[in-house]
């Protein structure tokens, strides 16, 4: 399959991939009838389902991270689970444990909360990290044992965590590797008066209640479908530059970065960009990835694999800085005409 292959698909191809994105666009607006605003970040946790990953929500109280995760269960028809993370959690709370029958004599798995389709992992940073550890293998191999014995996760399986930035006892911050395990992490921040003002006057009137658009056997289909979107060679080399932009910017010529990064992304980020990139190509109709669609997801997929140092602290450089300066100096491709290096800066 050559270079241009991507911009000349089919025209049933095409019709194939517009209904699939009319399916996700019609979950974006039942999301929508509830939750006022945020629509970059509603977007994001819907590329998220779609790209099969796990999503990491971070903002202030009562900016409606639970309601939307729970307003997304309600959309679309799958077991749904919530647990409440407290410290005094232990890990056989969540994937289950062993139980012994004396009638019988002998032990029962009794499998915890995390097998179901949706988990709403609330506020995941007030749990011990033993917990947290525990939720490693869920996530990443989507299985847990007990006893000896593997249980698969069902399909679609989706952990959506939220965590609340501005707390500072009883909660235990999230490791490097559990959050690499996030496919993207979303910042909800305070919503604008004109859409505050709308929220006063919705939920005045009783909260809206959102029409089921999807059931797990549909979800999954689509997923599977977002795996067969093309993705050009040279949208795959954006995708990996950005990345390596974060682990060496010295000698990419990012001097001015290179003393506020002290870990790079790790390899998960180049696979979660063209995962997501997918993603947002089938919403839009797309049965092709462009790179626009790799800039435009690169900060939620790209902002909790980084590890600032001290100094971007002092100086109160955040992830995002960092990342807006990289997606401007790291050159898009074109696919269209002869290749060029992606190292080039502006």
């Amino acid at each position: 399959m050559n270079e241009n292959t991507a911009w000349n698909l089919g025209e049933e191809s095409e019709i194939l991939r517009h209904r699939e994105g009319e399916v996700m666009r019609g979950l974006l607006w039942e999301l929508k009838k509830v939750i006022v605003g945020h629509e970059p970040e509603t977007e994001e946790i819907v590329v998220c389902l779609l790209a099969g990953g796990h999503c990491l929500l971070e903002g202030l109280p009562g900016v409606a991270k639970t309601l939307t995760i729970k307003t997304l269960a309600q959309a679309v028809d799958v077991d749904f689970t919530r647990i409440q993370f407290t410290p005094d959690l232990v890990p056989s709370d969540i994937v289950g444990t062993r139980i012994y029958r004396a009638s019988r004599e002998e032990f029962d798995i009794e499998l915890g909360p995390v097998f179901t389709n949706f988990v709403l992992a609330d506020e995941i940073n007030r749990a011990p990290a033993k917990v947290q550890s525990a939720m490693l293998e869920v996530m990443a191999e989507r299985q847990v044992s007990i006893g000896g014995q593997t249980w698969a996760m069902p399909r679609p399986f989706l952990v959506m965590a939220t965590q609340n930035p501005i707390e500072t006892e009883g909660v235990y911050p999230l490791p490097e590797a559990q959050r690499d395990r996030f496919l993207v992490k979303i910042l909800i921040n305070y919503p604008q008066a004109g859409d505050e003002l709308e929220i006063v006057r919705r939920m005045s009137t009783g909260t809206p209640v959102p029409k089921q658009v999807l059931d797990a056997e549909r979800l999954t289909a689509l997923q599977d479908a977002a795996t067969q979107v093309y993705v050009d060679p040279l949208v795959m080399e954006y995708a990996v530059a950005l990345v390596m932009s974060t682990r060496t910017p010295s000698e990419l010529g990012f001097g001015d970065i290179a003393p506020y990064l002290a870990v790079g992304a790790s390899p998960r980020a180049s696979l979660g960009l063209i995962a997501a990139a997918r993603a947002f190509a089938l919403i839009h109709g797309r049965g092709y990835a462009v790179p626009e669609d790799v800039h435009h997801l690169a900060p939620a997929v790209l902002r909790h694999r980084l590890v600032l140092t001290y100094e971007a602290l002092a100086d109160g450089v955040t992830a995002d800085d960092i990342i807006h300066k990289l997606l401007d100096r790291v050159h898009q491709p074109r696919p269209a005409k002869t290749r060029s290096s992606l190292w080039g800066r502006s």
